[in-house]
């Protein structure tokens, strides 16, 4: 029986490619055939935005904090699902905030900017109104900083694949 079939037997209704993995995670594939979910990243994890996810397999979840990049995940996986390379990025994930975001409703919030270290977020002035959040895509390391601290819920990092949908 073919994994779709699997996983639609399960209750799963869609494919789970594009889940966010822990940085330097190998390729959708090579990763789940490669990982042991043994939870050796998700204990090494320092800010603990590493979590047990579907099946097992480690996940991220930004509400708990941002990821530093600091590879004591990568250092901690030794069925090497996740192989840090040199000069290679963590992952293609990017911010998105939605329109939901308060300051795009008129109140006043730079609560993102100012947790963004990279500067990726920054707030244009608007002629009569107050300033909006301008994400940078180039700047922006996909971190997770701004996620947690939006108090609407309104920024979430995401794959680039679901951003164009």
């Amino acid at each position: 029986m073919d994994v779709a079939r699997r996983g639609f037997l399960r209750g799963r209704f869609r494919q789970v490619a594009n889940v966010p993995r822990p940085p330097w995670a190998l390729p959708h594939g090579a990763f789940e055939a490669a990982c042991t979910r043994c939870d050796d990243c998700v204990k090494a994890c320092p800010t603990r935005v590493i979590a047990k996810g579907d099946g097992g397999y480690p996940t991220l979840d930004f509400h708990q904090g941002e990821c530093t990049f600091c590879g004591d995940c990568v250092t901690a996986c030794k069925p090497a699902a996740l192989a840090r390379e040199a000069d290679a990025a963590p992952w293609s994930l990017k911010a998105v905030i939605s329109e939901g975001c308060i300051a795009r409703q008129g109140v006043e919030c730079r609560i993102c900017g100012e947790n963004c270290e990279v500067s990726a977020i920054r707030f244009r002035p608007t002629l009569g109104g107050i300033s909006t959040p301008q994400l940078d895509d180039n700047v922006c390391t996909g971190c997770g900083a701004c996620v947690a601290p939006c108090p609407v819920g309104a920024v979430s990092a995401v794959l680039p694949m679901e951003t164009e949908q």
